[in-house]
């Protein structure tokens, strides 16, 4: 008989909530990540178990050694294999690639690639490099299309049809846990960058987001145990955790980028660039033929924290490669009050009413990152950003109240 989720999470929270002796200084007691309390228990959550850990250059420590050279290094823990997600275990891939099978030159492990792989084939190479447990640590920016998300459900679901345990190590959400925020996917909409109903921005960590997944997604649940951090507080954006920022992807250089992704990722669902090929990635919109009304028009609407500056740029890749183009930056003065996915409707609402070349992916690859067609039907149709923002909040509030059950950390 399957669990209710609220008996499922009160089974997997107790099973992982340790009780390792004080760290060796304030500092640490006040702030650990999943990994610095699992190495500080002495690796005791992983039973002894042979394990292999699914992360990319996200997964250091607070002094930036790599978690899979601290494991191996480390006799307490039988590391034996690990798994690259998209762009790769060393992250050298551009989006839409990965790094493929090899074994790792720093310490002769095997790496798996488990991107775009899912179900019975992915539980394959889970059998097959010989694990007990798999761990996951990636750090994750808290937007449904970025597919670290997915790989965590993926992993998930190939750990359960592989018999295997599954131990997810929590950090941060970048741009706070205060609030899901945005439209929820529709089933039918469902592909790598959402696979499940969740809002566009979802306001969790991973650890919590495993427990969701856990109790209200997968079919069969995995064995799943998670390993919090401390000192997490929910209004917390990025630099309060004094952790060292490592890009998640090649595109997501800096926790501001992170800040306004939720809501300018939709950019790539246009044919405007979306700031791929600048130093200024998801901060810089822009096309042939923009020039300062756009920035004009944002800045009319008076949104909550943020300005925009009039901007032109030359992508080096990506679209409008080599080309001087015109647009927007956006400068988020109060991260508090800002809200990136209001912004990011508000943008596509004035760049198509400023710029008469504004069209949609011809594959409507905007439906795929909004999760239904309502939001590029409403666009078409003239509605402005409030019509549009209206029409996901009855869906948004129901996601909230199954989001609430699942929050570890208040």
């Amino acid at each position: 008989m399957r669990l209710s989720r609220r008996a499922l999470l009160a089974a997997t929270t107790a099973a992982t909530a340790l009780t390792s002796a004080p760290p060796a200084s304030a500092a640490q007691r006040r702030r650990q990540t999943g990994f610095e309390r699992l190495a500080a228990d002495g690796y005791t959550a992983l039973n002894g178990d042979r394990v292999g850990i699914v992360t990319n250059p996200t997964g250091v420590t607070s002094d930036v050694r790599h978690i899979v050279d601290v494991m191996h290094k480390d006799n307490r823990v039988n590391l034996g294999a690990v798994f690259g997600p998209e762009h790769g275990f060393r992250g050298t891939a551009q989006a839409g690639g990965s790094e493929g099978r090899y074994d790792d030159p720093a310490t002769g492990l095997p790496v798996y690639d488990t991107y775009l792989k899912s179900g019975r084939p992915l539980a394959d190479i889970f059998t097959a490099s010989g694990v007990d447990t798999i761990v996951f640590d990636i750090q994750d920016v808290g937007a449904r299309f970025y597919t670290y998300i997915w790989t965590l459900y993926d992993c998930m679901e190939a750990a359960q049809l592989a018999g295997k345990r599954f131990v997810v190590l929590d950090r941060p959400n970048p741009v706070t846990g205060r609030e899901a925020q945005g439209p929820v996917l529709h089933k039918e909409f469902a592909t790598f960058v959402g696979r499940q109903p969740i809002s566009q921005a979802h306001g969790m960590t991973v650890a919590e987001l495993a427990h969701l997944f856990n109790g209200e997604f997968l079919k069969t649940p995995v064995e799943l145990d998670t390993v919090r951090m401390t000192g997490w507080k929910r209004s917390e954006f990025y630099d309060a955790s004094g952790l060292p920022w490592v890009p998640p992807s090649p595109n997501m250089p800096t926790p501001d980028t992170a800040l306004v992704y939720p809501g300018t990722c939709l950019f790539e669902g246009t044919n405007l660039s979306e700031g791929r090929g600048t130093t200024r990635p998801f901060e810089l919109l822009g096309a042939e033929g923009i020039d300062g009304r756009w920035a004009a028009e944002m800045n009319q609407l008076r949104l909550p924290g943020v300005h925009f500056r009039e901007a032109y740029f030359a992508p080096v890749f990506s679209k409008f490669q080599g080309k001087t183009i015109g647009g927007v930056q956006i400068h988020v003065h109060d991260r508090a009050a800002y809200d990136p996915v209001r912004t990011g409707i508000a943008l596509l609402v004035t760049a198509k009413k400023v710029w008469s070349g504004f069209a949609w992916r011809s594959d409507n690859w905007i439906d795929k990152l909004t999760g239904s067609t309502r939001v590029r039907t409403a666009i078409d149709a003239g509605a402005g950003t409030d019509e549009v923002v209206a029409g996901w909040q009855k869906e948004l509030a129901a996601f909230r109240k199954v989001r609430r059950e699942y929050l570890l950390y208040r």
